[in-house]
């Protein structure tokens, strides 16, 4: 059983270091129906905080999975105005969004994968004004993550559902330093940690990355000119800094949208809207996703890269070291916010405008012109190994090991 004082412990950090929620600001917590127990803790916390209102957007994903199964495609493919707007007319007023991920890896195994790129292809589209808010930290926004039985049992099978949920209870609590004396003063320590690394590169302003491992990855990926290197806090047009995934060990850059060359094989599985894709390599030319194979999960990675012409392009390349808690946790996560961070990665579609030298006053034709990919989607795929080698190639040809052996090499 965990200790209530320990759910509340996490709670304010995702409100203190998460959201940086504000006196008098807005929260929106969106929820799954599992988590409502949590989630009355995070309400309570943030009020006493000072937020001015706390709004909980729930979802069942038993009942979503039942919309696949049961209703017609043209259903699926009419997204509710009022869906859309639940969340934005809060956006607007500049809230704090807080999102908790802790869906069931196997939700939509047996569903059709034409239902489910229909209806995430017209979420996407409806909520397009919303995601391009957070995309630019236009609110302050964070993800994380609490135990649900269907996720633990699938992380941690061949025990009890109770054991499962306490195991990933205390994996949590580890990674995202819940359990630290200080958690608000450990996670100052590991931005400052990223900030390094971050400074590092932005100096060097390499213009390609080249990867390789035994796995077949054989990638070369350049890199937007005036692009930037972000990660762990960013800051809402407001000024309020913000964490935007706990746990979080990426910096990350923008790939330049024609440039990237070559093999990229998986290193994880990725939990694509209830389905996964697992085993899979793609080939790139001139940016873009020309061929692709998995064992499992085509036809969902099928729905995502013809999403539209965007989705087939690179919007994100990110570093993390194998050596990093996470990975350290032996753990296959089957959730992308756990598994994008124990592992370097790259994300299908949309390019976060924060990225590149001016980007946040950027219009999408501006970004594209500059070099930045657009699309309805932004999607990650881990690539990390631990025998992962990185190359940064400079202007002049110079050639500097960034990861040697899956770790830093500076």
């Amino acid at each position: 059983m965990i200790n209530s004082e320990m759910l509340k412990k996490y709670a304010n950090l995702s409100l203190s270091i998460g959201v940086n929620l504000q006196k008098n600001q807005i929260l929106v917590v969106k929820s799954p129906v599992e988590c409502a127990d949590f989630t009355r803790i995070l309400v309570e916390e943030a009020y006493k905080k000072g937020a001015s209102e706390v709004v909980v957007l729930w979802n069942d994903e038993q009942c979503t999975r039942l919309n696949y199964l049961y209703s017609p495609i043209e259903v699926l493919e009419d997204y509710p105005d009022w869906l859309r707007d639940s969340v934005l007319h809060y956006a607007k007023k500049g809230a704090a969004i807080l999102s908790i991920s802790a869906s069931n890896p196997e939700l939509m195994k047996g569903i059709d994968p034409v239902k489910i790129a229909a209806a995430k292809k017209s979420a996407s589209i409806a909520t397009r004004e919303f995601s391009t808010r957070i995309m630019t930290n236009e609110n302050p926004w964070s993800i994380i993550s609490l135990p649900t039985k269907a996720w633990a049992m699938k992380v941690y099978p061949g025990i009890s559902p109770e054991e499962a949920i306490n195991k990933l209870w205390e994996t949590i609590f580890s990674v995202v330093r819940v359990n630290e004396a200080d958690p608000i003063a450990a996670w100052e320590t590991h931005k400052n940690n990223l900030i390094a690394k971050m400074n590092y590169l932005n100096k060097k302003n390499f213009k390609t990355l080249h990867f390789t491992n035994n796995l077949g990855t054989d990638l070369y990926v350049d890199l937007a000119v005036n692009h930037i290197w972000c990660g762990g806090a960013e800051s809402s047009s407001a000024g309020i800094e913000f964490i935007a995934n706990m746990p979080t060990e990426e910096i990350f850059t923008m790939p330049k949208r024609d440039g990237v060359h070559g093999k990229v094989v998986s290193s994880k599985p990725l939990n694509y809207g209830g389905a996964l894709i697992n085993n899979f390599a793609l080939e790139f030319k001139d940016g873009k996703v020309v061929s692709f194979e998995a064992e499992e999960g085509y036809d969902a990675l099928k729905g995502l890269v013809t999403t539209d012409e965007g989705a087939a392009h690179l919007g994100e390349v990110a570093l993390v070291p194998f050596d990093s808690p996470i990975s350290n946790s032996n753990t296959i996560f089957f959730n992308t916010l756990y598994d994008e961070n124990a592992s370097c990665h790259l994300a299908f579609g949309k390019a976060y405008n924060l990225t590149i030298k001016g980007g946040k006053t950027m219009s999408t034709e501006e970004l594209m012109a500059s070099g930045g990919n657009d699309s309805l989607v932004h999607v990650d795929f881990m690539i990390g190994t631990k025998d992962l080698n990185i190359t940064g190639i400079a202007f002049d040809g110079t050639e500097t090991p960034i990861f040697t052996d899956g770790n830093w090499a500076f």
